[in-house]
C-alpha cells in the first residue's frame, strides 16, 4: 500500500490549544509595547488600565449596567471558588455537571464546603444531563460550556426567570464566542486566556444585583481567604469593581487583555467573535459529515460546542501532528475519552481549521497503513 502524501497547505498558525488558545491574528510582542511595566498597579494609570479591560468587557459582551464586573487572582478558577465560597450555603444547591471542570465544581460543593443539601446532575461526556430536572428554587452551579467535552448548554430557555435561587454559571470558555443569557444569571465567570487569546492568572467576576444582595445579607459559616473577600465591614468592596484589583496583577497580561479586546471591536464586537467561532465549528462539521472515522464527542448538533470542538478519533494523531509542526496540543483532555480537541474560538482562523483537516486524513492514513512485504525475487 502506497504511503498517503502529505498536504501541501499548512495552518498559518499552528496553535490550537484550548488554553492558553491562539493568540489574536497578526499579534506581535511590539503590540503590548505600551504596557505600564514597573509601576504600581495602584497608581493612576495602571488602574485606568486595569478599569479599561473591565469596561472594554462589559460593552463587548453587553452587560447589564446593573451588573458588576471585576479582574481577581487565579483565572476562572479563582473566580468560580471566589463565588462559590462566598455565595453557597443560604440555600440548597445543584450542580449540573457534564465535564471535567463541572464535576470539580460538584467536588468542590460536596467535599470541600460539604454542603449537605446538595444533588450533583451529572451526564457522560458529549451528552447533557436532563436540565428539565434542575430546581431553581436552589442556587444553581454549572457551566455555559464543556470545555473539555465539546457540550455547550444551547441557551438559556431553562433556566427560570422566576429563581429563588441563584445560577452561578462558569462562563470560561463561552464568554466572547457565545450569547450568554444575562438575565437568567446571577454570577458569571470567565478568564483571559480564552476566546481572545490573552495571557493567564487572571479571571474575571461578574456579579448581577441579587447576587451582590446575597454577599450583603449572607455570611459563610467557613473563613474566607483574603484573595476571596468580597465585602468588608457589611459593605461592598466597590474598589474590586474599579480596578482595584485584591492581588497585585501583571500589566503586561493587562496590556494583553486590551490589545485582545481592541481586535475584537474592530471585528464586530460580540456578533463577529460569534461568528468566527461558529465558522470554525461550520468547517469540521462538513468534514466531519464526509469523514467515516471521525465524530464528534457531543452527539447532538444542537450542543455542539464552536470553541472547545471535541472528537473521536486516534488520540495518537495529536503525536504526528506535533511532530510535523502543524498542529499543537489537540489531544483530549487527561480525564476526557481519547481523542482530539481542536480549539475553535474567534482567535482561530478558518482558513486555518480548513488547512488542519487534511493533515488530520493524512495522520490518520499514515498510522492505519501497513507496509506490504516486498515480494520474492
Amino acid at each position: 500500500m502506497a504511503i498517503a502524501a502529505k498536504p501541501d497547505m499548512r495552518p498559518v498558525n499552528p496553535n490550537f490549544s484550548s488554553g492558553p488558545c491562539a493568540k489574536r491574528p497578526g499579534f506581535a510582542l511590539e503590540s503590548l509595547s505600551g504596557a505600564m511595566l514597573g509601576r504600581s498597579h495602584r497608581a493612576a494609570g495602571p488602574k485606568a488600565r486595569l478599569a479599561e479591560v473591565i469596561e472594554r468587557s462589559r460593552a463587548i459582551l453587553g452587560m447589564p449596567q446593573d451588573w458588576r464586573l471585576g479582574i481577581v487572582p487565579a483565572s476562572d478558577t479563582g473566580a468560580m471558588e471566589m463565588a462559590m465560597w462566598s455565595l453557597l450555603g443560604a440555600r440548597a444547591v445543584d450542580v449540573v455537571a457534564f465535564e471535567s471542570f463541572g464535576e470539580g465544581w460538584a467536588t468542590d460543593v460536596v467535599k470541600q464546603l460539604q454542603l449537605p443539601e446538595t444533588r450533583v446532575l451529572s451526564a457522560s461526556y458529549g451528552k447533557l444531563p436532563d436540565l428539565g430536572a434542575v430546581d431553581f428554587n436552589r442556587d444553581v452551579v454549572f457551566p455555559w460550556n464543556g470545555t473539555t467535552s465539546g457540550v455547550r448548554v444551547p441557551n438559556g430557555d431553562w433556566i427560570a426567570g422566576d429563581r429563588q435561587g441563584l445560577t452561578i454559571c462558569d462562563a470560561t470558555s463561552a464568554a466572547f464566542a457565545m450569547r450568554l443569557d444575562w438575565q437568567k444569571l446571577d454570577v458569571v465567570t470567565w478568564s483571559w486566556q480564552k476566546v481572545l487569546g490573552g495571557e493567564a492568572a487572571h479571571g474575571m467576576l461578574a456579579l448581577s444585583p441579587r447576587a451582590v444582595d446575597r454577599l450583603l445579607s449572607y455570611k459563610p459559616a467557613w473563613p474566607l481567604p483574603k484573595v476571596f473577600r468580597l465585602t468588608s465591614g457589611g459593605k461592598l468592596i466597590e474598589g474590586v469593581f474599579k480596578g482595584e484589583t485584591i492581588n497585585t496583577p501583571s500589566m503586561l497580561c493587562v496590556e494583553d487583555a486590551l490589545d485582545g479586546l481592541k481586535w475584537a471591536e474592530s471585528v464586530g464586537g460580540l456578533n463577529g467573535l460569534i461568528a468566527r467561532s461558529e465558522a470554525n465549528l461550520a468547517a469540521v462539521a462538513r468534514w466531519v459529515e464526509r469523514t467515516p472515522w471521525a465524530d464528534f464527542l457531543a452527539e447532538d448538533a444542537a450542543t455542539r460546542s464552536c470553541t472547545s470542538i471535541c472528537l473521536k478519533a486516534p488520540k495518537e494523531i495529536a503525536a504526528v501532528l506535533e511532530k510535523e509542526g502543524v498542529a499543537y496540543d489537540i489531544a483530549s483532555y487527561r480525564d476526557a475519552p481519547a481523542g482530539l480537541r481542536v480549539w475553535g474560538g474567534a482567535t482561530v482562523e478558518t482558513a486555518d481549521i480548513e488547512a488542519l483537516l487534511p493533515w488530520l486524513e493524512w495522520a490518520h492514513a499514515t498510522l492505519t497503513e501497513t507496509p506490504q512485504p516486498k515480494a520474492a525475487e
